[in-house]
C-alpha cells in the first residue's frame, strides 16, 4: 500500500472534511498539495495560522479535479469519499477506487459516496492486501460497462 500512498501528489476533499480536520494544520494528509471543493473561502484565521499551506480551493468537483490534475502532473490525484467522491462518480471522473474494509458494522451513518445514487461497475480487485484487522482493496472502474455520466441540472 505504501507505493500507492507515495504516488499521490494531490488530494481533493470537501469543505466538511477540511473543517472537521482543521485542514490538517496546513499539511496534506496524502500528497504534496490539497484542493478543497467549497463555495466559501477558507477561514481567515486558518489562513493566518498556515499562510504557506499548499492548499487551493475550487467551486466545483469538476474544477477541483481539473486543478488537481494540473498540479499533480503525472502523479496520482486522490479524491476522498463522501459528497465530493460521489459527485466525482456522478461526473464519471473516477478511474480507480481504493478502500479499506474493517471489521465494524454500523447501523447508520454517512453514506460512503454522499448523495451519489447511480451505479458504477468496478472490475475485479487487482489488489487485495490483508492487514491487521483491515483489508485493503483496489479496483479500476469498468469503463466498458458503465452508463453515461449523470450531470447535475
Amino acid at each position: 500500500m505504501q507505493t500507492f500512498w507515495d504516488a499521490i501528489k494531490v488530494t481533493v476533499i470537501g469543505r466538511h472534511l477540511f473543517d472537521t480536520t482543521d485542514g490538517w494544520a496546513g499539511v496534506p494528509a496524502a500528497g504534496e498539495e490539497l484542493v478543497v471543493v467549497t463555495h466559501r473561502p477558507l477561514p481567515e484565521e486558518w489562513l493566518g495560522r498556515f499562510p504557506d499551506a499548499p492548499f487551493h480551493t475550487a467551486d466545483s468537483v469538476e474544477a477541483g479535479i481539473a486543478l488537481a490534475k494540473e498540479l499533480a502532473g503525472s502523479g496520482l490525484v486522490c479524491v476522498c469519499a463522501g459528497d465530493v467522491g460521489g459527485q466525482a462518480f456522478s461526473a464519471a471522473l473516477v478511474d480507480e477506487v481504493a478502500m479499506d474494509v474493517v471489521p465494524v458494522v454500523m447501523g447508520e451513518g454517512i453514506r460512503f459516496f454522499g448523495s451519489h445514487t447511480g451505479t458504477v461497475l468496478l472490475n475485479d480487485p487487482d489488489m487485495v492486501i490483508q492487514g491487521d484487522r483491515v483489508l485493503h482493496l483496489h479496483y479500476t472502474v469498468n469503463r466498458d460497462r458503465n452508463p453515461e455520466p449523470v450531470h447535475p441540472s
